[in-house]
């Protein structure tokens, strides 16, 4: 049994921390919302009344926050996790942040005597629950062979993409591609509609042929092919269009850093975005095929 801190228990974080606790760890967590901090108590978890707090006395703290600025205030603050944390603290951030933010904060932990590995997640709310997540982690291999027990618990698969940051590099991409993929299948899908094909054939068709991809296969974003996929549960998220836009600008503020030409991304970037200014950013990523329909 391990001592763990947890903060950030929201729509993947709770889940996450949940299997932690099921998997007979001793928990103590930390959230802004007091009925999720609750929904752990009741599964037998502490609670925090801080961040801080919740990292006196870990022997692995785990965070799960929306964007760089919090990871560094909760982080480096004041009363932050490397002030209140004892030396030899295991640091894992499953947040989706931009890599500078990560390495830096990583550097200032190992100079405070601590392990830390960036380590954010793919796989959604259904992963996060059913213990399935892919973990792309970032950091000291040392780091990372202390944090991959946790992990395991937590995800199905976990890889060491490298550095310090490469987590976050490699979590980017990916879904840059997912973007960029969820656009051309929805595309794809309405093209054969308005030329009379309907949804099933060309899945059937394309599903086996040089159009193969997951954006189709496992989350095709028209109702019918795919049983499970949001379409056919009016576009409720897994993973929302707000969030596939907060990462498709990282991965544009990581392609202008690195002087990467990225035309697709960008473009992928700028339709989420017209999702957003719709004030509809709640549903699935994959509804963006209702703005190419114009439903939005």
């Amino acid at each position: 049994m391990t001592a763990i801190g947890f903060i950030g228990l929201g729509n993947m974080g709770g889940p996450m921390a949940l299997n932690l606790v099921k998997a007979g760890h001793e928990l103590t967590v930390f959230d802004l919302s007091k009925e999720a901090v609750d929904t752990l108590v009741a599964a037998g978890a502490k609670a925090a009344a801080t961040a801080g707090d919740a990292a006196k006395g870990a022997e692995a703290v785990v965070t799960m926050l929306p964007a760089g600025p919090h990871v560094e205030s909760v982080y480096l603050g004041k009363d932050g996790l490397l002030a209140q944390a004892g030396k030899g603290t295991l640091f894992i951030d499953s947040s989706t942040i931009d890599v500078p933010t990560a390495r830096k904060v990583i550097g200032l932990a190992r100079e405070a005597g601590m392990e830390m590995v960036d380590a954010p997640v793919s796989g959604g709310v259904g992963g996060a629950q059913a213990g399935t997540l892919t973990f792309m982690v970032g950091g000291e291999k040392a780091a990372f062979d202390q944090a991959k027990p946790l992990l395991d618990i937590m995800g199905k698969n976990v890889f060491h993409a490298g550095a310090a940051g490469n987590g976050q590099v490699a979590k980017v991409c990916n879904n840059m591609l997912l973007g960029i993929s969820m656009i051309g299948t929805s595309e794809a899908f309405l093209l054969a509609e308005k030329l009379g094909l309907d949804a099933q054939t060309l899945f059937d068709i394309s599903s086996t042929a040089s159009g193969q991809c997951w954006s189709m296969t496992s989350y095709c974003p028209v109702p019918g092919p795919v049983p499970a996929s949001p379409a056919n549960n009016d576009y409720k998220p897994g993973f929302t269009a707000a969030m596939m836009l907060k990462d498709l600008r990282l991965a544009q503020e990581a392609a202008q850093s690195a002087h990467a030409a990225t035309p697709l991304g960008a473009m992928a970037a700028s339709l989420y975005a017209m999702v957003e200014a719709s004030g509809q950013d709640s549903i699935d990523f994959s509804g963006i095929i209702k703005l190419l329909r114009g439903e939005l």
